[in-house]
Formats: structure tokens, C-alpha cells, sequence
């Protein structure tokens, strides 16, 4: 009697591992999580370890660098978060774990409630329907931008407006973007840009922020004037995981302001670039490709032949590989210099010399203007001084006593005598002359 033994599937512990964390995340979303951090590691590579805890129980966490570098805050033990994560498995321990993809601070739990309560109810009302978007006009001269007058996404727009699309015209619509009256301000300027109907899209941007600074934008009143208005928007509000429900309801969501007007702002050199760049690839892949099929030909005949011809084969692959890495290496090469070589201009247009030079001749404007207008002052002053010397000359006795009359003044207490009935004879009076004075003495008396 034969008997056989079955074959045991006898797994490794990496095969184990490997497929435990491949059941762990196909079996869980992207989630929501919150507790309390405690051993918070921050090592040298960036990346942040920490343990996530409950009255009961915790688990090990990872939040990796270009993740965390988003985050408005850095975290600490006792600190109460909410994260937005996946589960996984960390298969060189064997360690369960989840992988933080974003983190706020608990507090803004109340906030996300009632921004999934407000978004499920739009949703409901199809304020996110695909077919009510409006696509881009085929070409943009004028765009409106509704923002901040003085905020940073104001200017991270202007200067790329500038540098991709200089000819455009570029109308501001000032509002605030923080603060209780926000959201009215912003839906009011929404209806009056679409009433004024003077642009061809319309930018409604802010910077990043926590989720109670960008509230203003999960406002109702703000999604209903978006939803209304018969221009097309373009939302770029805060960074890259920011999501907002007027990214939800615009015709378009960029990721940051900049992006918004990036992506209504053609860019020529970019897309020749993206050309050439297509077409090499395109070139390559019909290379590799007639390669590949070459060589398996090749395999094909000769895969039975000596083994000295397999090595030529290799050999042959490796010189391909090497020439490829030559030709990235000097396109990578080639790009850097590119990029150098914009730096520079953009330092040498910001050099203190130029500033300097430009503050001097300023100065220098201003230094003339300022004798000019000492000098005009000065002489308007003298001109006002020799006519009201003019009409003091005018109106002075001494002009009068110049004529040949005099001043007649007693003697003993010096008061002017204007009638000769105050005199009797034998007083003693003085007469003031144009030049001089003379002592009287009264002899006789004529009264007229």
C-alpha cells in the first residue's frame, strides 16, 4: 500500500510578514483616529514615531517627512490629536502600526463634524455635480482674483501671473479671509464679480491654515454664491490636504494659490518642454521596445546555443543600462543648470546695488526738488515783505511829518495836544518835526 504525503506550504517569516501587512491594508479605508501622543521620537531623518493611546490601549504610529512637513504644528507627549491614517504592518519587526497621512489637533473635531454633516447635505443637493462645472475658457485675458489685499497668496499669484502670463489683466477683488463676517464678505464679492462680469475666471484663494482659519470656506452662504455664479472658479485654498467645500463646489481645485494661477495661466515653454519631453520618451519607449522584442527573438533562437553567447547577450544589456544612465545623469545635469541659471537672474535683480543705486537717484530728486522750493518760498517771503513795507510807509505818521507837519505834546505830561483851547498862555509845549524836536512856550492863543 502506497501512501503520499501532501507538500506542506511552509511559509517564511519575511512571506508571513509580508502578507499579514497586505491583508491589513486591503481590508481597512483611509480612517479617521484619535487619542493621546505619548514616546514621540523625532530622529534625524525627519520622519515622527510616536504611540497613540486611549484609557485602555495604544498602538505604534508613523507619520513619514513629507507628511509631517505639512503640519502647522509640532506635536508632543499629552498632546490630544486627530489623524487621518491607514493601517499597516511593519515587517521587519512584525509590529502592527498605522501610517499617519494627516494630523490636527483635536480640537477641530467639532469642526470636521460639521464640515462632513454640511458637505453630505451639498452633496445631497448637487452643489458637487460633475455636469454643473464649468470648463476654462480656451482663452483667458482677464482674471479676477478674490482674496486677501494683503495676505501671501495675493502675491504668490501676481508673481507668477507675471512670470507665466505677464499680459493678462489682473483685477483683485479685496476681502477678508479669517473672522466671522469672512464668509458673508466672500459670497457678496463672488455675486458682485459675476454681476460685473469684466473677467474671464475667477481665482478665490487663501493660504494654508488650520481648519478653523479656513473656515470661512466650509460656510453654506460661500458654496451656494460659488454654485450660482455663471463664471467659471478656480478654488486654491491652503496647501495640498487642505480640502475645503469651496474646492468641492468650484469648477476647478488647486492644490495652493500658486497652482490656481498656474493652472489658469498658460505657459508656453512649459508645454514645449512637456513636448519635447514626450517625444523623447515616446522615441525611447519605441527603442526599449524594439529592443525588447529583438532580444527575446534573440533568447528565443539561441537560448539552447553555448552559454559563452548568453554572456554576450548580458554584456550587451549592461552597455544599454550604462548608456541610458549616462544620458539621464547629463539631462539631470543639464536641468540643474537650468535652474541655476534662473536663480541667478532672480538674485541679480534683487542685488543691493541696484537698490542702492536707485534709493541714491531718489534722493537725489528729492534733494533738488527741496532747494527749488526753498528757493521759491524765499522769494515769495521777500516780495510780501516789501509790500507790507510799502503800505507801512504808506500809513506811517513819519510820512506825514516828512510833508512839513508836526506833533505838539505837552511838556509836563506828554499828551497831544489837538485843539488850542487845552492851552492857556505861558504853557510849555514840544513840537516833533520830521527831523527833531523843538521846546515852546505858549505866547498867544487864536482859537478858530
Amino acid at each position: 500500500m502506497n501512501t503520499t504525503t501532501p507538500l506542506r506550504d511552509i511559509y517564511s517569516i519575511s512571506r508571513l510578514n509580508r502578507e499579514a501587512r497586505a491583508l491589513l491594508e486591503d481590508s481597512f479605508p483611509l480612517l479617521w483616529v484619535e487619542g493621546e501622543i505619548s514616546n514621540f521620537a523625532r530622529p534625524a531623518s525627519g520622519h515622527w514615531y510616536f504611540s497613540l493611546k486611549d484609557e485602555v490601549a495604544q498602538v505604534r504610529c508613523a507619520m513619514f517627512r513629507n507628511r509631517n512637513s505639512v503640519v502647522a504644528f509640532v506635536p508632543k507627549n499629552g498632546d490630544q490629536i486627530l489623524i487621518r491614517a491607514r493601517i499597516g504592518l511593519y515587517e521587519a519587526r512584525g509590529e502592527f502600526q498605522i501610517i499617519a497621512e494627516h494630523m490636527e489637533a483635536s480640537g477641530d473635531g467639532v469642526l470636521r463634524r460639521a464640515f462632513d454633516e454640511l458637505k453630505q447635505r451639498l452633496q445631497q443637493q448637487g452643489l458637487f455635480a460633475h455636469e454643473h462645472k464649468q470648463p476654462l475658457p480656451t482663452a483667458i485675458n482677464s482674471i479676477g482674483v478674490i482674496t486677501s489685499p494683503t495676505g501671501a497668496a495675493i502675491r504668490d499669484i501676481l508673481t507668477t501671473l507675471k512670470r507665466r502670463y505677464p499680459s493678462a489683466r489682473v483685477i483683485v477683488y479685496p476681502v477678508a479671509v479669517q473672522g466671522e463676517q469672512s464668509a458673508a464678505q466672500i459670497a457678496k464679492m463672488i455675486q458682485t464679480a459675476d454681476d460685473r462680469n469684466e473677467t474671464d475666471v475667477l481665482i478665490l484663494a487663501r493660504g494654508g491654515g488650520s481648519l478653523e482659519d479656513l473656515w470661512s470656506f466650509n460656510e453654506e452662504v460661500v458654496a451656494k454664491a460659488i454654485y450660482h455664479c455663471r463664471q467659471p472658479i478656480v478654488c486654491g485654498v491652503g496647501h495640498e490636504i487642505d480640502i475645503t467645500i469651496a474646492d468641492l463646489v468650484a469648477d476647478f481645485r488647486a492644490a495652493t494659490p500658486t497652482a490656481a494661477a498656474e493652472l489658469v495661466s498658460p505657459n508656453q515653454f512649459e508645454l514645449r518642454t512637456k513636448l519635447q519631453l514626450l517625444r523623447s520618451r515616446l522615441i525611447q519607449s519605441n527603442r526599449r521596445h524594439h529592443l525588447h522584442i529583438q532580444q527575446h527573438l534573440n533568447w528565443t533562437v539561441k537560448r539552447l546555443r553555448h552559454p559563452g553567447r548568453r554572456l554576450q547577450e548580458y554584456a550587451q544589456r549592461v552597455d544599454d543600462l550604462q548608456s541610458r544612465t549616462s544620458k539621464a545623469i547629463t539631462s539631470r545635469i543639464y536641468q540643474n543648470k537650468l535652474q541655476q541659471a534662473l536663480l541667478y537672474e532672480k538674485l541679480a535683480a534683487l542685488h543691493p546695488a541696484r537698490q542702492i543705486s536707485a534709493q541714491r537717484q531718489h534722493c537725489q530728486t528729492l534733494t533738488i526738488r527741496l532747494q527749488q522750493n526753498i528757493k521759491q518760498q524765499l522769494h515769495n517771503k521777500q516780495l510780501h515783505f516789501i509790500a507790507q513795507t510799502k503800505v507801512l510807509s504808506t500809513v506811517s505818521p513819519l510820512a506825514t511829518l516828512e510833508r512839513g507837519y508836526a506833533i505838539v505834546t505837552r511838556s509836563d505830561n506828554e499828551a497831544v495836544v489837538r485843539e488850542s483851547s487845552t492851552l492857556t498862555v505861558g504853557d510849555k509845549v514840544t513840537a516833533r518835526l520830521h527831523s527833531g524836536k523843538i521846546k515852546c512856550d505858549v505866547l498867544e492863543i487864536e482859537n478858530d
